[in-house]
């Protein structure tokens, strides 16, 4: 008999992740769409609401290594529907606060508190994602899976723009956010029904598919990381460096998707309803990428290496990002500045999952620390953004602020030339 053919299971698993990070970053960036149509001007500042997106991003991001253990301790299936559940419930607690009939000028320390708890629930998401990846697929197809499930979290970023507009134009701030809270924590409450944290542990999936996923060695799901474990992460150089990198990466990240809107409003001048579709344009075009960088880093590394082909597409995307955005700052045209960030986002984008996909096989047995840690710096660098954007553009101008970005992104790509991507067999892997 010819032997059998693998189940299908595994992508099931990605389509529900991809659920996750599509309402996890709707939940997320809504904040960002209130704060330019609904709270600047109307009781808030620019700076208090800089502040207001700083103290989610600084939660999550000194909350990441702790969440990275706490993967690797519960599994992907319960660090997500955790995520997914708390999530939810801080989002709409965000409208209660409007539904109780808050003025906007008192928002703000509610605000600050209810974005630092929902920066607490979003931890395990994006670390937990690529770890549950990494157990459920083979190398060769990790980078592909992990570009799908980030392109979920763009497409649900791009979505927010006219989506929550939609919702508030409609419903109101208030029951918009609650609206959102719920689908989040619903999905939260299905992943966890329907997922398990590698093949061995769902019931659907055949041996010939576990098979498929321990081609390089069997990885256990789950382990209970030391403190020597965790100082060991510091002293992977390679892991190091792909962290800084990735916080370059996130720092042109960030400014897009929390100033975005606000730049092409009111710099550029478009109307709202215009801003929000070039905002959409813009962050669609990075989802694109994501998926399509996910599957040439796994073609060029059948072709070239992982080392070389990872390193290809760093140079090539980032690079292309931070000459793209200083074209398009150069520019007077709103209609070519929006192509020109489109481009450049498309080509940052490329870059995501060759990060989350090298983090994971660098540590695999403890693929959510190291996640985490790639995370940490990612945010640690990132959140630098919303705070300091504003700032650089009311001393300089707003164009001055992007062309600090492409200067750092170009330097996050320049780090790969440090990296070394390696075979989870190398790594002591069963």
């Amino acid at each position: 008999m010819p032997p059998a053919r693998p189940t299908n299971v595994r992508w099931l698993i990605v389509a529900m992740l991809i659920g996750l990070v599509f309402l996890a970053h709707f939940n997320r960036i809504a904040i960002s769409v209130a704060g330019s149509e609904r709270f600047i001007g109307h009781g808030l500042s620019e700076e208090e609401m800089g502040r207001v997106y700083f103290a989610f991003l600084v939660v999550y991001t000194f909350g990441m290594l702790p969440g990275g253990w706490l993967i690797d301790w519960l599994g992907p299936r319960w660090a997500l529907a955790g995520m997914g559940v708390g999530l939810g419930i801080c989002a709409a607690l965000t409208g209660v606060l409007g539904v109780f009939g808050l003025a906007v000028a008192a928002l703000y320390v509610p605000l600050l508190l209810i974005r630092g708890l929902a920066g607490a629930s979003s931890i395990t998401l994006h670390p937990g994602a690529a770890r549950a990846v990494s157990l459920w697929f083979p190398l060769s197809g990790r980078s592909f899976a992990n570009g799908l499930v980030t392109a979920g979290a763009l497409v649900g970023i791009a979505v927010t723009y006219p989506g929550f507009g939609w919702l508030m134009d409609r419903l109101d701030w208030p029951l918009a956010f609650v609206l959102s809270g719920a689908a989040l924590f619903v999905m939260g409450l299905v992943w966890s029904v329907l997922a398990a944290d590698d093949p061995a542990g769902h019931r659907r999936a055949n041996d010939a598919e576990r098979d498929l996923a321990a081609t390089e060695g069997r990885v256990p799901p789950r382990s209970a990381a030391t403190l020597r474990d965790v100082l060991g992460l510091f002293r992977n150089r390679s892991l190091v460096l792909l962290t800084l990198s990735y916080g370059a990466y996130s720092y042109v990240q960030y400014l897009y998707f929390y100033w975005i809107e606000y730049y092409l409003k009111n710099t550029l001048n478009l109307p709202g309803e215009k801003s929000r579709e070039a905002a959409f344009t813009i962050t669609m075009a990075m989802a694109v990428g994501m998926a399509v960088g996910g599957w040439g880093a796994d073609r060029l590394g059948e072709w070239l290496g992982h080392r070389a082909g990872r390193r290809l597409v760093a140079f090539t995307g980032m690079g292309l990002c931070a000459a793209l955005s200083l074209l398009g700052v150069r520019t007077t045209d709103p209609q070519q500045i929006v192509w020109c960030f489109s481009l450049a986002f498309w080509a940052l984008g490329t870059c995501e999952a060759i990060f989350w996909t090298t983090a994971a096989g660098l540590e695999p047995r403890n693929g959510g620390l190291a996640c985490a840690l790639l995370n940490t710096g990612g945010n640690g660098v990132g959140m630098l953004a919303p705070l300091l954007t504003p700032v650089i553009g009311q001393a300089f101008g707003w164009d001055a602020a992007i062309v600090v970005a492409c200067a750092v992104c170009a330097v996050g790509g320049l780090l790969w030339l440090g990296i070394a991507p390696e075979a989870p067999r190398a790594r002591g892997v069963e």
